[in-house]
Order: C-alpha cells, then sequence, then structure tokens
C-alpha cells in the first residue's frame, strides 16, 4: 500500500501525509478543489485541532481513513525504501504494489472534470512516479538472490502500462486487460497478442490473471451474457449460470497456464468459488458500499473467507471454539466446495488445478517460450508451445463439439472428451511429438 497511508497510525498528524493550501471559501470551509474519490465522494476530509477548531484538509483518494502520501517528501520516499529493504533482507521474494500509478500527484491541484481528464492526469500515471520504481529496482537488484516487484497498474493506454515494466523499473504487473476480456474467441485472441507486444519492447515477462480482490470472481462473469468487465461495467448482480461460468473457468484455467509468461492465482478460485452477491447490507464491510449510500455494492462478494473443511459456517475459517463468525457471511452452498470437501475428487476443481499446475511444471515447452498460433475451427483458439512446436493447447470457445485439429497425445483437459470430440467451453493440452 504505497499511494496511501492510515489516517490512525502513529505520527499521522505530524506526518502530514499530503500537504495542501487553505480550503476554499470565505474561510477555508471548502475542499482545496473538487478531486472525487475512487470510493465514492469527495476526496477531502477535514482535521480537527485539539480545541475543536477546524483544521488542515487532506486528500484520500479512497477512504477517509486512507490519507493519501505526500510522495514529493524526501522523507516518505526514504521510509518505503527502507521498508522495501526490511522485507527483502527478511527473503521476501518480492513485493506487490497497490494503486502503483497513483503515488504522484500535481502540486498545483487542479480542478479537473472525471469525464474528460487532462494529460497528464493530475493524480494518476504522472511521469514523476517512474523516478520511485527506478530506485526500488536498484534496491532489488543489489541482492544476490532475485526479487520482484510486482505492480497493480489499472492504466487504459497499453504502452504507458508498458513503460512501467522497463529493464530499470518494475519487473511485472497485472494483466487487467486480459482479466476484463470476454469469454470470445476473436477477443481473446486479440488480447493475448496485444499483451505479448506490449511486452516485448520492454522484455518484461506477460501475466496472465483471471480474478483478483477487486474483481467478481470470474465462475461468476463467465456465467452472464455478457462475460467483459471493466471497474466502470462490474454487473454486480446480474443473472448468471454457475455450471456454465465453471465449464468456462476450467477452460480458462488450461488456457493461463499455457500461455508464456506468469500466472496470478486468487485465493478461492481453485476451488471453483461464486462471487457471494446476496450479502445483507447490514454486514457489507466495503467503503464503496457506504460511501455511494449502496449504490455501488463493493468488493465484498469476492473477499468472503474461503472454506476449507466441514459441513457449516465456519467451514474450518476461523479456529475451533471461535466466538465471532467470519468477516463475511459464508454461504451455506459452500459445504461441497471446501478443499476437504475437493481433495481426491478427480472431477473437482481442486484438483484439476494440482494436475495443471503439477503438468506445468513439469512441461518444458510451458511457461517462459515461444507461442505460436495453430490453424483451427471457427470459435476454436489452437496454439502451439516450444521452440520444436511439441506442445498445443486447444480451447473451444464456440458452442458446439469440435474434432481436435491437432494430432498427437491429450495431455489433459478440463473436461471430458465426447465421443473423442472436445465439448463447448472446453480446453486441451496435447503432446504433438
Amino acid at each position: 500500500m504505497v499511494c496511501r497511508s492510515a489516517s490512525e497510525r502513529p505520527g499521522f498528524d505530524r506526518a502530514r501525509p499530503v500537504l495542501v493550501p487553505p480550503g476554499r471559501g470565505i474561510s477555508g470551509e471548502l475542499p482545496p478543489n473538487d478531486w472525487q474519490s475512487i470510493f465514492g465522494g469527495p476526496a477531502w476530509t477535514r482535521t480537527t485541532n485539539p480545541d475543536g477548531t477546524p483544521g488542515e484538509w487532506y486528500l484520500h483518494l479512497f477512504a477517509p481513513e486512507q490519507p493519501d502520501l505526500n510522495w514529493d517528501n524526501p522523507k516518505v520516499r526514504e521510509e518505503f525504501e527502507d521498508v522495501l529493504r526490511f522485507w527483502l533482507d527478511r527473503g521476501a521474494d518480492g513485493i506487490r504494489i497497490d494503486s502503483a500509478a497513483l503515488l504522484v500527484k500535481d502540486g498545483g491541484l487542479v480542478d479537473f472534470d472525471p469525464a474528460e481528464p487532462p494529460f497528464p492526469h493530475p493524480f494518476q500515471d504522472r511521469d514523476e512516479v517512474h523516478d520511485v520504481y527506478r530506485a526500488w529496482r536498484a534496491i532489488t537488484d543489489s541482492y544476490p538472490e532475485p526479487r520482484a516487484l510486482i505492480g497493480e497498474v489499472w492504466l487504459p493506454d497499453a504502452e504507458r502500462f508498458a513503460a512501467y515494466m522497463r529493464e530499470d523499473e518494475i519487473h511485472t504487473a497485472f494483466n487487467f486487460a486480459f482479466l476484463g476480456c470476454p469469454w470470445d474467441a476473436t477477443a481473446l485472441r486479440a488480447i493475448i497478442d496485444e499483451t505479448l507486444a506490449v511486452h516485448a519492447p520492454v522484455g518484461a515477462a506477460a501475466t496472465w490473471v483471471l480474478s483478483n480482490h477487486d474483481v467478481p470472481r470470474h465462475v461468476t462473469r463467465y456465467g452472464r451474457v455478457d462475460t467483459s468487465f471493466t471497474l466502470d461495467y462490474r454487473q454486480l448482480g446480474a443473472p448468471t449460470d454457475r455450471a456454465l461460468g465453471l465449464r468456462r473457468a476450467r477452460a480458462a484455467l488450461l488456457l493461463n497456464l499455457a500461455l508464456p509468461g506468469s500466472v496470478y492465482l486468487y485465493q478461492g478460485e481453485e476451488l471453483g468459488l461464486e462471487e457471494v452477491e446476496d450479502i445483507p447490507d447490514g454486514v457489507r464491510q466495503d467503503p464503496m458500499f457506504f460511501r455511494t449510500d449502496g449504490e455501488n455494492l463493493g468488493r465484498d462478494g469476492c473477499r468472503v473467507p474461503i472454506p476449507w473443511s466441514g459441513t457449516a459456517s465456519p467451514f474450518g475459517f476461523s479456529p475451533p471454539g471461535a466466538t465471532a463468525e467470519p468477516w463475511l457471511p459464508q454461504p451455506a452452498a459452500w459445504q461441497d466446495r471446501t478443499v476437504e470437501a475437493e481433495s481426491g475428487d478427480p472431477d473437482s476443481m481442486l484438483e484439476l488445478y494440482r494436475r495443471a499446475l503439477r503438468q506445468r511444471r513439469s512441461q518444458p515447452e510451458l511457461g517462459d517460450g515461444p507461442i505460436a498460433w495453430l490453424p483451427g475451427p471457427d470459435r476454436v483458439l489452437v496454439f502451439s508451445r516450444g521452440r520444436n512446436e511439441t506442445f498445443a493447447c486447444v480451447v473451444n470457445v464456440s458452442d458446439a463439439p469440435v474434432a481436435l485439429p491437432v494430432a498427437g497425445t491429450v495431455v489433459l483437459t478440463s473436461g471430458p472428451l465426447e465421443d473423442g470430440l472436445l465439448p463447448p467451453d472446453t480446453a486441451a493440452w496435447v503432446a504433438t511429438a
């Protein structure tokens, strides 16, 4: 969490996370500008002095409890470099950088229309942010064992996104364009090609991700009529077919793991968990829900504690004898989606993940290396991996069974073949040599 801190953090008043001019209005009673919080509502809160009089305004692009840090202050930069060294000295393999493009702000604090923001943006993806990550990369490169910087970078511009992964900056970043891509063969192929093309000039490994803590789970998304996603188009509560979403999620796993680069898995996807969309308002936690007066249901549905064992909540998430319920309620239907219930069941999502990950580690063609598209039926993705094209992945995104378009030995499928045909929304790995 690098762009923001906590208002209850010791030294908050002294640290002045963001230095701002006096508020507007006759006596400074209005915020310094019109910036809005990403969580909804104004991005400014005013402190209260010890004597009860109004104090300074501070910026929070997210929640009021998360004041933005002032990255123009050298002491902030020094402190984070110390934090980075602290964890790397203790053997951490890497650091995930939250909201990586939101550190540096325009010192003029200019008003702007969010629908038509200026360039450069007043607080997003400003060029000065790259100086921070160059300093961090120098730190990670100083360790004898490899260390990784992984960025959460939500940017629509592919070239601006790639700039964060230049050879002297962040090692890699989450591929949210792929995450939001609809379950459509043409769209998937296009975003795969774009991803590889964007990463090649900066020499960074591509990444592939289907879900995370800010996004409705992909089992639910893939079961909808419209399977796309953007931050402004979450489709919370839209009808979904879980069986269809689960079938597509299984196929998406084999697609993901067959692509060149790194794959990120979000907790619970290995169990086939769906988005929990019936959380009572009274137990919701996400500030997005509260700051929008319930208009945005927020992200609680993908953050429900995962089920480990047993047949009733808390499903092993809390220790025996716990006096409090989990922080978000778990659906009773998850009794057959626990780690315990799925372990050893060859048809379960968990065992598919285990088989696929074992195969990926043992298959020399997978991971880094070349990829080549192969001819195949309409709405079917077919590509080879390896310099000698000895491995192929086939994903049937159509609504009809198809014959496998490559000859060889089927290594793994996301679902059973039917009379030798690959069913709709099913993927197969094939050893072609």
